[in-house]
């Protein structure tokens, strides 16, 4: 069993995750590259491998009772707790838009992944999060997900309309707010990381970011020092308004 820290990262085959995944890796961690497919899971694996990190796949969808429970089953096995949960797998659903107009069942699939399956994978884990020494939990969530960034007409928030991501993501801020007070004293910290608008599959309205830049956040927060924050969301230049 390997003496390195334990870090599980969801949605780790492509984009912020990988590279989430990757810098991890950099920092001494052993890597578990969440993903749906686990083909490509063990791809995202293998490269990082190659690149000399310790890494594995493991099949995870967020959305399937059963493989949160298989996937927190082989974590449990295979190496007896875990030191980083980053819940980082999410969609922006085909179809968002704004208020007026946006579909029950795309609001619906946004929530179903971004709030109730991240709900879901971090119940699972956290029995194995409880048995590290200095666990930390860092949700994804975004600039759009902030009520006084959006509601003010000069940021150029106020012109993304795709509610059901934004609305998910201001509930996972809730969560990490709610997680955070109910950890509050167990040593386990919990914040959420925005890391801007990248150039991955997802982004599209500014992609100037790599999303070399974008994991950056994430990992500063998923390494934090016992007195490092909690129940917040940060992006690279630091806080973010609620």
């Amino acid at each position: 069993m390997t003496t390195n820290r334990i870090a599980l990262v969801t949605g780790a085959n492509k984009g912020i995750g990988k590279e989430i995944a990757r810098q991890l890796g950099q920092a001494g961690f052993t890597v578990l590259t969440g993903s749906r497919n686990l083909a490509r899971g063990e791809a995202a694996a293998a490269e990082l491998v190659a690149e000399g990190h310790e890494a594995a796949a493991v099949q995870l969808e967020v959305t399937d009772e059963t493989s949160v429970r298989d996937a927190a089953g082989r974590v449990e096995a295979e190496y007896g707790r875990l030191d980083v949960l980053v819940n980082n797998a999410a969609v922006i659903p085909d179809g968002d838009d704004a208020v007026s107009r946006v579909r029950g069942d795309v609001l619906r699939a946004a929530f179903e992944t971004n709030v109730i399956g991240l709900v879901g994978v971090t119940q699972a884990m956290l029995p194995l999060l409880r048995k590290a020494e200095r666990a930390r939990i860092v949700n994804l969530s975004t600039m759009l997900a902030s009520f006084e960034l959006v509601g003010d007409p000069e940021s150029g928030m106020s012109t993304v309309l795709t509610l059901g991501y934004n609305a998910s993501k201001a509930a996972v801020n809730m969560v990490t707010v709610m997680l955070a007070t109910e950890l509050r004293g167990t040593g386990i910290l919990v914040n959420a990381a925005d890391p801007g608008n990248c150039a991955t599959d997802m982004g599209g309205w500014d992609a100037a970011r790599t999303p070399q830049q974008g994991a950056a956040v994430a990992v500063r927060l998923a390494t934090l020092g016992a007195d490092g924050p909690t129940g917040e969301v940060h992006a690279e230049a630091g806080r973010l308004p609620w």
